[in-house]
C-alpha cells in the first residue's frame, strides 16, 4: 500500500466533490486494518499535540481527561454515521459524495469550503509553531526565546518575520512548486519518524524530572479564583474537537481496505491510540511546565525554562517537531490549492499542466498564509476559531445533519436523538466559546 500520509486533523489529499473521486470499484484495495489504523491515527496527532498541555491547564488533570475522552466518543459516532450512509445508495462513496447524496450539490460544496478553510487554519498554525522554535515568543510579559536567540543573540534577521520568510522562500516554496504530491512521499516518512521522536523525548525527560523531584504543582481541577471565568472552561473543547477530528480521511483509507467493513474497528483502535498520545503528551507537558505552560508547548522548551535535559535536548525536541511540521505542510498545501483551484476554476484546465496558474495560486496562498502568521502569531485563537466553525460543522454538525435528513430511511430513534444531542453540543460549545473569547479581547483592549 502507498499510504495517505496526512498528519491533521484538518487536512485531506482526497477530492473533495464527488465528481472527482474515481468509484470504488476502480481503486486498489491493498491496505490492511493495520494501514489503516496507521493512516487514520496520523491524521488525528498533528499540530493539536502542542495545545493540550494548554488545555489541561485550564480544566485540570480530570476534567481534562474526562473532556479527551467525551470528544472521542463523540467523533466515534458521528463517523459511524458517515459510514452507515456511505456508498448505501451504490453512488456516495465519499464525504462529499454523502454530503451531495442529502443536501445536494449545495452540500457538498459547502464541506469543500469548511475543508478548504481548516486546512488554511492548519497552514497558518503550522507557520507559527516554526516562527515559536525559530525566533521564540513573548506573552504576559514573559519572553521565551527561540534557537536563533539562544545561538546568535538577538538581531533583526532572527526575528520571526525574517527566519519565517526565509524558511517560507528556501524550504516551503520549492516544496510546493513540485507538480505532484507523490513526489513528497519521502518526506512524509520522515516526518512521522520525527513526530515520534518528540514524543518519546519528552516522555524520557518527563520521567527524569520525576525522579529528580523537578516535575510543577498539578490543578485536577479548574481553579475559579483570579476571576477565571466558569465559560473559560468552553475555550478548551474547540481546540480538542480540531485535535481529534478526522473525518474527512475516513472515505479514502477506507477506498483502499480490503475489507471494508473493517473501518469501524480501525477508526476504534485510531481514536484509542491518539487518546492515550493526547492525554500523555498533556500530563508531560503539564507535569513539566505547570502554570507556565504556553499555547504552543514547543515555547517552554527555551533556555528560561529549566527543563530536564538540558539546551542541547530542548533543542532537538523544537528542531525535530518543526522540521515534522515543515515537511507535513506540503502535503496539506497541495489538497488546500487543488480544492481552491477546482473551486475558482471549474472548467480550465488541469492545474499541474497550467505553469501560470499553478505559481500564481501557490505565491497568493503562501504569501496570505505567511502574513497571517506573522500578523497574529498565536495558535490558540486559530485552534479555537477553527474548532468552533469550520471543525465543528465538519465533524459534528453535518454528520448529525445527514442523519436527521436520512435520505435513505435507515435512522433508528436512537440515531436521531444522538444526532440532536451532538449538533446541540457543538453549537452551544461553538457559541459560548466564541462569545467567551470575544469578550476577553474587548474587556483585555479596554
Amino acid at each position: 500500500m502507498k499510504p495517505e500520509i496526512n498528519t491533521d486533523s484538518m487536512s485531506t489529499t482526497a477530492a473533495l466533490l464527488p465528481k472527482s473521486h474515481p468509484p470504488e470499484n476502480e481503486v486498489s484495495r491493498v491496505s490492511s486494518i493495520s494501514g489503516a489504523v496507521f493512516n487514520v491515527s496520523t491524521s488525528m496527532v498533528g499540530a493539536g499535540i502542542m495545545s493540550i498541555p494548554a488545555t489541561l491547564k485550564v480544566l485540570g488533570i480530570i476534567p481534562g481527561f474526562v473532556v479527551i475522552l467525551i470528544m472521542a466518543f463523540l467523533v466515534e459516532v458521528t463517523v459511524e454515521f458517515l459510514l452507515r450512509y456511505t456508498n448505501y445508495s451504490g453512488e456516495a462513496n465519499t464525504y462529499g459524495g454523502v454530503m451531495a447524496e442529502s443536501f445536494g450539490k449545495v452540500g457538498a460544496v459547502a464541506l469543500q469550503i469548511c475543508i478548504m478553510i481548516s486546512n488554511l487554519g492548519a497552514l497558518i498554525i503550522y507557520l507559527i509553531i516554526i516562527g515559536d522554535v525559530l525566533s521564540g515568543d513573548q506573552s504576559d510579559g514573559v519572553l521565551h526565546s527561540g534557537i536563533l536567540q539562544e545561538c546568535f543573540g538577538f538581531h533583526w534577521w532572527n526575528s520571526r518575520a525574517y527566519s519565517v520568510l526565509f524558511i517560507v522562500m528556501f524550504v516551503m516554496l520549492p516544496l510546493l512548486l513540485l507538480p505532484r504530491v507523490e513526489s513528497l512521499g519521502h518526506a512524509s516518512a520522515v516526518s512521522i519518524l520525527l513526530a515520534v521522536v518528540f514524543v518519546v523525548i519528552i516522555s524520557g525527560m518527563a520521567v527524569y524530572a520525576l525522579i529528580e523531584g523537578e516535575t510543577r504543582e498539578l490543578k485536577l481541577v479548574p481553579d475559579f479564583s483570579d476571576g477565571f471565568s466558569f465559560f473559560n472552561l468552553f475555550t478548551t473543547v474547540p481546540v480538542m474537537a480540531t485535535a481529534l477530528s478526522c473525518h474527512v480521511t475516513i472515505h479514502p483509507v477506507r477506498a483502499e481496505l480490503e475489507n471494508q467493513s473493517d473501518m469501524r474497528s480501525a477508526v476504534r483502535i485510531s481514536l484509542a491510540l491518539s487518546v492515550a498520545i493526547y492525554i500523555a503528551v498533556g500530563f508531560v507537558g503539564y507535569l513539566l511546565f505547570g502554570d507556565s505552560i504556553m499555547a504552543d508547548m514547543l515555547v517552554n522548551f527555551d533556555q528560561a525554562s529549566n527543563s530536564p535535559g538540558g539546551l542541547m535536548v530542548n533543542a532537538v525536541v523544537r528542531l525535530s517537531y518543526a522540521l515534522h511540521l515543515m515537511l507535513v505542510f506540503p502535503v496539506i498545501f497541495y489538497s488546500l490549492r487543488a480544492n481552491m483551484d477546482e473551486m475558482i476554476f471549474p472548467r480550465k484546465s488541469i492545474l499541474a499542466n497550467d505553469t501560470t496558474k499553478f505559481v500564481s495560486i501557490t505565491c497568493v496562498l503562501l504569501a496570505f498564509i505567511y502574513f497571517i502568521a506573522i500578523a497574529i502569531p498565536n495558535i490558540w485563537y486559530f485552534f479555537q476559531f477553527m474548532g468552533s466553525t469550520t471543525v465543528a460543522c465538519i465533524a459534528f454538525v453535518f454528520p448529525g445533519a445527514i442523519v436527521l435528513r436520512d435520505v435513505h430511511g435507515i435512522s433508528t430513534r436512537t440515531d436521531r436523538t444522538m444526532a440532536i444531542i451532538v449538533v446541540i453540543l457543538a453549537a452551544v460549545t461553538s457559541i459560548i466559546a466564541i462569545s467567551t473569547n470575544l469578550y476577553s479581547s474587548f474587556g483585555n483592549s479596554s
